[in-house]
């Protein structure tokens, strides 16, 4: 069975993660992202969303009944052991998705030779070790307050490892300054040269 490179792609917040992921799709990579699947749990899975409720209340409920991912936020943001039970709970659930779609693209006939999933958290939890390899993506502070970036982003930030050990730690590092060409001939780059791994 080919399977593809599997490559994981992580930084911190602003630093252009998702816009890595969006140039490994422009070439020829099948992508997922884990924000994504934490989406589609928070709308999609009935244990989930029920135990946030029993957790932290029906005040994180939208007008629409469902989640409501802002008000989690600056609930589990403001108390570190709100957000360690919150990422206990959805973390395994992440994992197995993302696991689960390399599989699946595996078992195609024709399967992508990579496949990148954004994982934010990657060496905080461990997760490098499901990678065939690790990109990791950083920029200056004051590049990523340009971005958009969400006022809780101090209290996120608390729990990340430094950038400069993801930098020393993975496969490839890219220092997101410049232009999208850029970030797009750098990806472009890293796609050759895992496409020619066995």
């Amino acid at each position: 069975m080919s399977r593809p490179v599997a490559v994981a792609i992580t930084g911190g917040i602003g630093a252009g993660k998702s816009e890595v992921l969006a140039a490994f799709a422009r070439h020829g990579a099948a992508t997922i992202s884990s924000d994504e699947i934490v989406h589609r749990l928070l709308r999609e899975d009935g244990e989930v969303k029920a135990a946030i409720v029993q957790r932290l209340g029906e005040g994180v409920l939208g007008p629409d009944g469902e989640i409501d991912r802002g008000k989690v936020g600056r609930i589990v943001f403001a108390d570190r052991a709100e957000l360690v039970w919150l990422e206990a709970l959805l973390h395994p659930r992440v994992v197995s998705v993302y696991l689960r779609w390399r599989e699946e693209l595996a078992e195609l006939e024709d399967p992508p030779a990579v496949c990148a999933t954004e994982v934010p958290l990657l060496y905080e939890t461990g997760g490098e070790a499901r990678f065939d390899a690790v990109v990791a993506v950083t920029a200056s502070t004051e590049t990523r307050v340009g971005r958009k970036i969400l006022p809780d982003a101090g209290l996120r930030e608390q729990r990340l490892i430094p950038d400069e050990d993801k930098l020393r730690r993975a496969d490839f590092a890219f220092v997101n300054e410049g232009s999208l060409e850029e970030l797009d001939a750098f990806v472009a780059r890293v796609v050759e040269e895992l496409s020619r791994r066995e």
